[in-house]
């Protein structure tokens, strides 16, 4: 029987958007490199409550591909294929400071469910099968923690939630799983 997800300790999100929004704030002139948006992550995020102000449509630069192609090795064919160098996708908007437009004083404005994925599964990652996170230097949780086990545990996650969010998140942006 898999046991639940430890309840997470917002407080330490709440910290760091009071701080500097840190993983809900990019570096401006970076919106390019903003993660995409599928379909129903878009109207999950609609129906919580988010206006067309909280979404952007951005051309597919060669430089988000190449981003993209990083995160996930091999797939490079298939991402093109999905982000034509013609093509746009709609990511979230940020303010001028490079904010997320959903980042409040107290983290996202949308509840956890409404999410987008990939700002669920962050800082955690899956490379070759393997659950990995990201550094980052700025992420409280992360500054907390004490190595992957301890900031699953204050983020209210599990190694298996991490593994489904993952794969919810390369079906929703049309990647089929790799054999």
């Amino acid at each position: 029987m898999q046991s639940a997800a430890p309840a997470p300790d917002t407080d330490a999100c709440s910290r760091c958007a009071e701080a500097s929004g840190t993983c809900c704030s990019l570096v401006p002139g970076q919106e390019e490199f903003c993660f995409p948006l599928s379909g129903c992550e878009r109207a999950d995020m609609q129906a919580a409550g988010a206006g067309p102000e909280m979404f952007f449509c951005q051309a597919n630069t060669p430089a988000f591909v190449d981003n993209l192609c990083r995160l996930f090795p091999g797939e490079t064919e298939k991402l093109r294929q999905l982000f034509p160098a013609e093509g746009v996708h709609d990511r979230l908007a940020v303010s001028p400071d490079g904010a997320c437009q959903l980042l409040g004083s107290q983290g996202c404005r949308l509840p956890r469910e409404a999410r987008p994925y990939y700002c669920r599964l962050f800082p955690f990652w899956i490379r070759a099968g393997r659950q990995m996170y990201f550094e980052f230097k700025d992420c409280q949780a992360l500054r907390e923690s004490r190595g992957g086990a301890g900031l699953l545990k204050r983020l209210g996650m599990t190694e298996t939630g991490v593994f489904d969010l993952y794969h919810r998140l390369r079906e929703a942006w049309g990647l089929t799983e790799r054999k």
